[in-house]
């Protein structure tokens, strides 16, 4: 085996890189980004006893996982938008360490680190994919033995596989935060707990995690049309402000505080999928990772599924008799495994939004 290359340094992606690294297997991550910092690496994950920490188990990284994980940010709350009354609290039993939460840029951290030094490329975008060939914005083509696709929603290794692009999902997201929330904005503090809030009708949710340092990020979440901002500027705050409030109308004074006293302003996540099933026919030379592979709601499964693929695909090629046989091994046991969630998740963004408050689907 002379060489692998993954495109995309998120989770997965990362994840893989490591464990072939464990090997000796030699390995490139090609990311289009110019550095690790250059932009924000999102919100808190739920990283599940039986997939991700899986997952850091085999890339040998669980006990730095566990100084960083929040075992209290478990805690689920769930409050009715009208009254503004507590409905549900599950906090956390001592010792459940099942599905602590972790910020997902500390996680990503914390695999950068565990690499050795020049194994992400920065600042190297992918213009063509070929089985086993990458060719460079810069105009240079490079050979291996494999190309896995780790390159996110908008994959352009999968546009060499299926070819397949994801759709809009009916669902929308804008995502707004609190800073040192403790401090600056503790009623909502308290109102929020260790972990995450969420409270909803008709088909409209608000949902507020715990990330660290204080900061709380929040999500208003709504069926709406794909084209339902045009004409609205994300970078006038006050005009978004005063559009969610109108659209949440009627909701309890305590909630509609999570968006009338955020620190900075709203981001637009419309909330594209992957049709299901996605699957591929086998392709030597090429295969995919996380959402790449298998983009699904944001549901709490989509980070843990990324980091067991790359640990499996890595295993895999470390112990299958060929490159070929490694990845048909890990794409029999992947797909099914991503198919039958992405069923799941489907359903599950219905119950995301659905009256019934103790479904806390996100």
């Amino acid at each position: 085996m002379n060489s692998i290359a993954i495109v995309g340094a998120g989770l997965g992606g990362l994840a893989c890189a490591r464990v072939l690294q464990l090997h000796d297997i030699d390995v490139t991550v090609f990311e289009q980004e110019a550095s690790a910092d250059a932009r924000p690496q999102g919100g808190t994950l739920d990283l599940h006893g039986d997939t991700g920490q899986v997952a850091l188990h085999t890339a040998q990284l669980h006990e730095p996982f566990c100084a960083l994980a929040r075992p209290e940010g478990q805690q689920m709350r769930a409050i009715d938008p009208l009254t503004g009354e507590v409905v549900m609290d599950e906090v956390p039993a001592e010792g459940d360490d099942f599905r602590p939460e972790i910020d997902r840029g500390q996680l990503r951290g914390m695999l950068l680190e565990s690499l050795k030094p020049g194994t992400v490329r920065w600042g190297r975008p992918i213009t063509e994919v070929a089985p086993g060939r990458l060719t460079f914005e810069d105009g240079a083509g490079q050979d291996f033995d494999l190309v896995v696709g780790a390159d996110g929603a908008w994959s352009r290794v999968r546009g060499a596989l299926t070819g397949v692009r994801p759709e809009y999902s009916g669902v929308t997201f804008v995502e707004l935060g609190l800073d040192d929330a403790d401090r600056r904005h503790p009623d909502l503090a308290t109102l929020t707990g260790q972990g995450t809030l969420m409270t909803k009708v008709d088909g409209k949710a608000l949902v507020a995690q715990r990330n660290s340092d204080g900061h709380i990020r929040c999500y208003a979440i709504f069926y709406a049309p794909e084209d339902w901002a045009a004409g609205l500027d994300f970078a006038d705050t006050a005009a978004v402000r005063a559009h969610l409030l109108e659209r949440f109308a009627g909701w309890h004074p305590s909630v509609l505080r999570f968006l009338t006293d955020l620190d900075g302003g709203f981001t637009h996540r419309p909330l594209h999928v992957l049709p299901v099933p996605h699957a591929w026919t086998h392709t030597p030379g090429l295969t995919l990772l996380g959402d790449a592979a298998h983009l699904m709601p944001p549901l709490g499964v989509g980070a843990n599924l990324a980091l067991l693929d790359g640990t499996e695909l890595a295993t895999a090629l470390a112990t299958a008799p060929s490159v070929d046989e490694a990845v048909r091994a890990y794409e029999t046991g992947m797909l099914p495994r991503s198919i039958e969630t992405a069923k799941a998740c489907a359903g599950g963004l219905h119950d995301l939004l659905s009256d019934d408050l103790r479904s806390m689907a996100a």
